[in-house]
């Protein structure tokens, strides 16, 4: 599991910062508008270029509304991203020309001594290329000029974006048979009292384990029978100089450990419910193809216990974060230690069925006559025939391959129907899988 670095784009609001996003990781995942402030949750995905990969966030434009609110903001921003990635992309506006907020920004730059790229966006012509001269005043060097929109000159950004990240470390030396299990979610949400409530006060017993990865500190658990590597990062362990109340703040945090883990613990507040934070991690563990746990945290807090309750926070979350459904959900409350040791034990079910490998004649006897009876529909009247499945062998996700004359014509709620077979037929329950579609 070799370890991504982290890229974050910082900017005043309206500079093209996801439409830089949108370039860079080959998506249409952030919305674009002309309208100051329109991100409003953070945007996480990842981007490869000759051969390096490295993960990418959007900051976004802050939503006030108002001049006098945005520059705060930007500045908190700016302070998260200094101390979380390991490149910064400071974009400015060649069209608008250098303001004094870009001058703020560049100064707490300028004193981070980390390595920072300034991008001078809507560069869409050698006319504006000559006008982006005037960012040198910033002092970050040559202003790469770029049209985002177009895609023009965003070749050579990525050469540079390569060479300034730190080397892509190979895989760590963890044991692989022992689980990694991050507790990510909100602030406040209740982490650090789970990891304290696994951890008790048997300190003699756990030991930090430094990964490859500088960010990267694994704390061993072994107590009753249960042997896990608890992923943390030294950022989380520290007190930030921002404050802890900022969505940005703990989404960015929870990159990192959820990049560097085998199974997510999903923290939710049971006295707040599914907010948007939860719903940006959730998609971070999605796209990282972790296995996933939700806890509903505090839960001694809620007056009615009813079974009626639980099935309708349990409905809320599942309509949420569908169409992924097939993962369990605890009701736990970690300050009075109730049910946290189910946590646990979920986790190592999990981490075994990530491993688990169906026979391949099971899977054609079980899922052919299926297929044969639910084919995939007729395009332009051809026929899509899948003919054989097998499973992939040493690799971290479940992953099964149809192989069909045009497998290009199988489309995603087809291959949802088949993966809903699959977790049918078998328990892959708390861990995504992979369905691909190969020519026979």
């Amino acid at each position: 599991m070799a370890k991504n670095r982290l890229v974050a784009i910082v900017g005043q609001p309206n500079v093209g910062k996801s439409t830089l996003f949108n370039r860079l990781t080959e998506t249409r995942d952030a919305i674009v508008t002309d309208t100051p402030g329109t991100t409003r949750d953070r945007q996480y995905g990842q981007s490869s270029w000759n051969g390096s990969t490295f993960s990418i966030v959007d900051t976004g434009g802050w939503v006030e509304f108002s001049e006098d609110a945005f520059e705060p903001e930007i500045n908190k921003q700016v302070q998260i991203a200094i101390e979380e990635a390991d490149l910064i992309l400071f974009v400015v506006d060649t069209q608008m020309g250098l303001t004094d907020l870009d001058e703020e920004v560049a100064l707490l730059l300028r004193r981070s001594k980390k390595p920072v790229l300034l991008v001078a966006n809507k560069s869409d012509n050698f006319e504006m290329d000559a006008y982006a001269a005037e960012f040198y005043k910033l002092g970050l060097g040559d202003p790469y000029t770029i049209s985002a929109l177009s895609g023009s000159g965003t070749g050579d950004l990525l050469d540079q974006v390569v060479k300034e990240l730190p080397e892509q470390l190979p895989d760590d030396e963890t044991d692989p048979e022992i689980p990694r299990i991050a507790v990510v979610g909100r602030p406040n949400a209740g982490k650090s009292s789970l990891l304290n409530a696994f951890l008790g006060e048997e300190r003699h017993i756990v030991t930090d384990v430094a990964g490859t990865t500088r960010d990267s500190i694994y704390t061993r658990y072994n107590k009753f029978g249960k042997e896990f590597l608890l992923v943390d990062t030294a950022g989380i362990r520290r007190k930030g100089k921002v404050n802890e109340d900022l969505e940005y703040y703990s989404v960015l945090r929870s990159i990192r450990a959820i990049e560097n883990c085998d199974i997510c613990v999903l923290m939710i507040d049971a006295t707040r419910g599914i907010e948007s934070q939860e719903q940006n991690i959730f998609n971070i563990i999605q796209k990282n193809k972790k296995g996933l746990i939700v806890c509903v945290n505090k839960w001694d807090l809620i007056e009615e216990k009813s079974n009626a309750v639980m099935e309708g926070y349990k409905e809320a979350i599942y309509g949420r974060f569908a169409p992924f459904v097939d993962f369990p959900i605890i009701f736990i409350s970690a300050t009075e230690k109730q049910r946290i040791m189910k946590v646990l034990d979920f986790a190592k079910e999990i981490f075994d069925k990530r491993k688990k490998r169906i026979p391949t004649a099971q899977l054609n006897s079980t899922l052919l006559p299926i297929i044969s009876q639910t084919p995939p529909p007729a395009i332009k009247g051809k026929y899509i025939k899948i003919k054989y499945i097998t499973m992939l062998p040493k690799v971290q996700v479940p992953s099964f391959v149809f192989f069909a004359n045009l497998p290009q014509w199988v489309k995603e709620p087809y291959k949802r129907f088949l993966e809903n077979q699959i977790r049918e037929k078998w328990d892959f329950s708390g861990t995504p899988i992979n369905i691909f579609i190969r020519e026979k």
